[in-house]
């Protein structure tokens, strides 16, 4: 009998080793279809966005249908990114390339680019296809792009010639008291492209018993493009012999002790398109703060894009942003022929690079969530200034000039409006009934 169960107990251990190197045979093989099943559909992925980069004149019909079946894709598509449901994910979005194209009609062109946004959220970072999907422009690809975009269409336009003009008047109001001295802190010099109009004016201003001086410091995000900046407006200040131009380029992250700030002088303070590039809500506070502690005289302009208000949820700011990108991609249909280099050029180095860093990976919600921007501007201490009529008239006659006198066949510029709001402390350049950005001043009210 011990014999027998002896017998009895190997049989059962071989029968148990047996069966676990069947299910552990069997989760091997079940992971490997499941890995290659995922590889076939990434490999369909790749394949139906490199059709979608050729032109495609199939990719027609019906306008209307077609952009409903867009966005209901679209939606789709950001459902199951949002869940994790990957493989749904992807199917949605090959589904999506096959429909969309960088060369059809506005729809299809920003659905393109929010589908490489949603890609970017599920494809592995050293994967090639997310490596060519998020692949930045060059310097010089990324200067074009903004260079076509601030002579095609209002748009920076508006933002700087609008921001200028509430700067100019606080210069004015204080000018008995002021010295003839303007100190600006540019968050985002950028390339510098905003000040030739102020300095200009003050130029036109400046007299030889009057001379007025304009300290301009702009922070920058490398050493070469602040010299650069300097240089182009160096430049473009020499003609001005009644006016003294000081330029003080800072990288971004110096601190306040950098800024040689004149307390007798106007000081104002230029926030063109910087807040929303901050990453928290505690960071938009830290930064206001520290604006408050330079100069509780500063007026401080703020140019928001009106790209999100406020949602946190992610299906709910992709819509908002949807919605606001649609409305750019359609206003640079009106602006620039179909087949212009110009028009592609803006929309794959800046509008599409927005897009997608704003679906991507580090795209975060709590900087779109919390607080409106008077809200924000009101908890440190802010309130805001009624814009005077000139202000406005500048506006408007701006996009009348550019309507009747653009130098390019059958372009109208006809979409574009102006809207004030908050009886009057705001100004929004407006594509149709949408906002695009909107301009507003503040004052620190304690």
């Amino acid at each position: 009998m011990e014999e027998e169960g002896q017998g009895i107990g190997e049989e059962l251990l071989s029968l148990g080793l047996g069966v676990g190197s069947t299910r552990r045979s069997n989760a091997a093989v079940g992971k490997r279809k499941a890995k290659d099943a995922e590889e076939r559909k990434l490999l369909g992925l790749l394949q139906a966005r490199e059709d979608m980069l050729r032109v495609d004149p199939r990719r027609s019909g019906p306008e209307d249908k077609r952009d409903q079946r867009l966005v209901h894709l679209l939606l789709a598509a950001a459902a199951a990114v949002d869940a994790g449901r990957a493989s749904a994910a992807m199917d949605a979005l090959v589904e999506l390339y096959r429909h969309a194209s960088l060369h059809g009609d506005p729809m299809q062109r920003v659905m393109a680019y929010f589908a490489d946004g949603l890609a970017a959220r599920i494809l592995p970072e050293a994967s090639p296809l997310y490596q060519s999907v998020m692949a930045p422009p060059t310097a010089e690809e990324e200067f074009a792009a903004f260079t076509d975009l601030y002579r095609a269409s209002p748009y920076f336009q508006f933002a700087h010639f609008t921001a200028n003009q509430t700067i100019m008047e606080a210069f004015e109001a204080e000018q008995q008291h002021n010295g003839g001295r303007l100190h600006v802190i540019d968050f985002d010099v950028s390339y510098g492209f905003q000040w030739p109009s102020l300095i200009q004016s003050l130029c036109d201003k400046a007299t030889t018993s009057s001379p007025i001086s304009l300290r301009l410091t702009g922070f920058g995000g490398s050493t070469e493009e602040l010299e650069e900046t300097e240089t182009r407006l160096v430049g473009f200040c020499k003609g001005c012999s009644n006016l003294e131009f000081v330029f003080q380029g800072l990288l971004r992250g110096s601190t306040a002790n950098d800024l040689k700030i004149d307390k007798d002088a106007t000081l104002a303070v230029n926030l063109v398109f910087y807040l929303q590039t901050l990453k928290t809500s505690s960071e938009m506070l830290a930064t206001l703060m520290s604006i408050r502690s330079l100069n509780p005289r500063a007026v401080v302009v703020l140019v928001e894009k009106e790209d999100s208000r406020g949602p946190a949820s992610f299906l709910a700011r992709m819509v908002d942003s949807l919605n606001y990108f649609a409305a750019m991609f359609h206003s640079l249909h009106d602006c620039l022929p179909a087949e212009s280099t110009e028009r592609l050029s803006i929309e794959k180095n800046h509008l599409g690079r927005e897009i997608k860093a704003a679906m991507g990976k580090s795209s975060h919600q709590e900087k779109v969530g919390g607080p409106t921007w008077k809200g924000r501007m009101g908890s440190v201490g802010y309130r805001g200034m009624k814009l005077s009529s000139r202000s406005v008239s500048q506006a408007k006659l701006l996009l009348k000039i550019r309507s009747h006198f653009s130098s390019i066949e059958h372009v109208s510029n006809s979409g574009f409006g102006i809207a004030e709001g908050d009886d009057g402390t705001t100004i929004s350049l407006c594509w149709q009934d949408r906002n695009l950005i909107t301009v507003s001043a503040w004052r620190c009210s304690r």
